[in-house]
This record gives C-alpha cells, sequence and structure tokens, in this order.
C-alpha cells in the first residue's frame, strides 16, 4: 500500500505486537533500509503527532546529519547500555535491541510502557526518512489507514 492520498506519506504496512512483545517489521522496509543486517537497531521515541518509535541502524544514522546521537551517545555508538533501556538525549529518548535476520525485535513490558504502546495494537510502518522509518501508534495517519485496511498488509 504505497500511499493512502496523492502525495501522502508512504506506508510499509502494519505491524501487530504479539502477546510475547514480538513485533515483524515489514518485508519492505526490511529491504529499504537493510534494517536488519547490522543485528541490532535504534528505536527512539516519535513524534507528538505519531506516537510510536522510529527505527534506524547505526549505519543509517552515523554517517548521517544525525550522527552526533551515536557520537556523542558511547553506550549506544558501543551497545553497553541495556538493551532496550532508553537514554535521553536532546528531547528524544534511545534505545537499541537485537533484531533478527528476518526483521523481527522483542519488545519488554518496560519498554511498551515507556512509549504507550501494548500488546495487541497494530503500529503503522510509515516512510520517515532516508534514515529511518516509523511504527506510527496514533494519529491521523493511523486513524486515515482504518479507511483502508483491507489494503493494507499487517505483519
Amino acid at each position: 500500500m504505497p500511499q493512502m492520498n496523492k502525495g501522502g506519506k508512504f506506508i510499509f504496512g502494519k505491524s501487530l505486537i504479539r502477546s510475547d512483545g514480538v513485533l515483524q517489521f515489514p518485508s519492505q522496509a526490511i529491504q529499504e533500509y537493510n534494517i536488519a543486517t547490522e543485528g541490532k537497531v535504534y528505536l527512539f521515541t516519535g513524534s507528538k503527532s505519531t506516537g510510536g518509535f522510529c527505527v534506524t541502524r547505526k549505519g543509517l544514522l552515523e554517517p548521517s546529519k544525525l550522527g552526533h546521537i551515536v557520537t556523542e551517545t558511547p553506550e549506544l555508538r558501543e551497545y553497553t547500555s541495556k538493551e532496550g533501556d532508553f537514554i535521553k538525549y536532546k528531547g528524544r529518548s534511545y534505545a537499541w535491541v537485537s533484531i533478527t535476520e528476518d526483521g523481527k525485535i522483542a519488545l519488554t513490558e518496560d519498554m511498551m510502557k515507556f512509549l504507550k504502546i501494548g500488546i495487541g495494537m497494530k503500529l503503522l510502518s510509515i516512510r520517515s526518512s532516508d534514515i529511518a522509518f516509523t511504527m506510527g501508534a496514533y494519529g491521523r495517519l493511523v486513524e486515515e489507514s482504518i479507511k483502508h485496511e483491507s489494503e493494507i498488509p499487517i505483519y
């Protein structure tokens, strides 16, 4: 489901948070961002209008204009902070988690509570930029996606 309306954001699909906290990213997002190639990804808090979280990896983030996020937080850069623990940096919070080769991550209860998401929610996977995609929890795009439910793949 590329776009819900002309000129709108590109939608990869929806991902269901399963009862064990496992979340499968849409295959097109996995491929476009090569998100599983490093075995670890960064999650960071989403916008106020969409909630949820954004997803990137070191190889995309470090050379970008936002590379200072990892250069100034060595515990993220070196993955020495506890997996899934969010670190506040300049208005957003960042964590790293392991990702399987097929694009699955496991969200803990604490992570879900911090991100204000939960078991059974379907997060909308949205192309955000060339360095990250968003897993949106609410807002205009999520509401609009309900009208197109039959066209949007669920992972």
